[in-house]
């Protein structure tokens, strides 16, 4: 499960990815390739709460690969032609097939892995690694040969659905929906909403520096274009570090606790990408980067825990509404960055992780479901 994820999420990371090619190679502004970001995550953050839905009623296990299929395609057809509408066609498909694979996978991983903070970290470690190769796997075919290569990067939608295949074979019926300790417990839909919004603020964050931060790098340190892929790489690469960090953490300190600690981190952090000149500017970056991450798994877990009977909706709208949401958001970064200047369009990226910490300010940890006899001998 955790290989499959790092193949599908590549697509996410590769979107981001591609901005600085289209900038070079197609002479975009700075909104119209904010735009593309914007066209990846829009049909994604309608359907993933829709697929989530859809997986509290049935499994559909058979819907990994092919999602799969779908992120990696329309990643290919980007770069083929110099029509910026079918540019946004093909991104939007791939955002359609990210949709599509997260819930079901979120739900059957948490399966998988009896519930477990670390094993849920190893499976968004997948997501994380996926983003990670996003930019050099990008850089080493699009750099090389140009847009017109894109249909190179199909190769991990085959290697994903090949693992996802496999998992599905593995998990066998631990997959399939539980009808008693996930749905024994009542919906908590305030605390979830609270949730819900402190995920959109972490997501208008990453997604703000995901289709920048490569482009300020370059203005900022006065390094060419492989200043800015190795700061997207950070970017990404410090999410793994941040992903088992958090898992760790919450074990020891709560769930709760690490999560809010995490939005301090990112704003310090943020405020260094900021102001901090030169090489240490990486540094910074990798520290956004951690912060940004360590919450990341834990948002999906204690979203269930919100939502015991409804864990595919959690799942879709964690990882999907909410997350894709932030995309929303590139767009006027993009505009505002046209009329003033990059780093004046990333400052009220010191907005969010503010309003994010103040939301879960008196966040706890959820009553875990319980069986019924639990439940009994729980009050005697």
């Amino acid at each position: 499960m955790s290989l499959g994820h790092a193949c599908v999420d590549v697509y996410q990371g590769a979107v981001a990815a591609l901005v600085p090619y289209f900038v070079a190679e197609r002479a975009y502004s700075y909104a119209a390739a904010s735009g593309i970001v914007l066209a990846a995550s829009l049909l994604s953050s309608v359907a993933q709460p829709l697929f989530g839905v859809l997986t509290d009623r049935w499994a559909m296990p058979w819907l990994l690969p092919l999602s799969a299929l779908a992120s990696g395609a329309g990643v290919a057809v980007s770069g083929v032609g110099g029509s910026y509408a079918l540019t946004l066609a093909a991104v939007a498909v791939s955002g359609v097939g990210i949709a599509a694979y997260h819930p079901e996978a979120a739900r059957a991983a948490r399966a998988a892995a009896d519930g477990s903070h670390t094993a849920m970290g190893w499976f968004a470690l997948g997501g994380n690694v996926g983003f990670a190769l996003a930019p050099p796997l990008v850089a080493a075919v699009v750099a090389t040969w140009g847009l017109r290569a894109s249909p190179l990067l199909a190769g991990p939608a085959l290697a994903g659905a090949v693992f996802c295949t496999a998992a599905v074979r593995a998990t066998g019926p631990r997959v399939a929906p539980s009808r008693t300790a996930e749905q024994a417990g009542r919906d908590d839909w305030p605390t979830f909403l609270r949730l819900s919004g402190a995920v959109v603020c972490r997501s208008i964050v990453f997604v703000g520096l995901s289709t920048f931060v490569a482009l300020y790098v370059r203005e900022r340190t006065g390094g060419g274009q492989a200043a800015g892929t190795a700061a997207l790489g950070v970017l990404y690469a410090g999410g793994a570090v941040g992903t088992l960090a958090g898992s760790r953490l919450a074990e020891r300190y709560g769930r709760p606790a690490v999560v809010r600690g995490s939005y301090v981190v990112t704003v310090v952090a943020v405020a260094g990408v900021l102001l901090v000149p030169g090489p240490p500017l990486y540094g910074c970056v990798a520290l956004a980067s951690a912060g940004l991450y360590v919450p990341f798994s834990l948002h999906v877990t204690l979203g269930q825990d919100c939502l015991p009977r409804r864990p595919g909706t959690a799942s879709g709208v964690t990882l999907g509404l909410t997350v894709s949401l932030g995309g929303v958001a590139a767009p006027a970064l993009g505009a505002l960055a046209d009329v003033t200047s990059l780093r004046t369009a990333l400052l009220p990226l010191l907005v969010p992780p503010v309003v994010a910490w103040l939301l879960l300010r008196g966040l706890r940890e959820p009553v875990p479901a319980t069986a019924p006899e639990a439940g009994t001998r729980q009050r005697a």
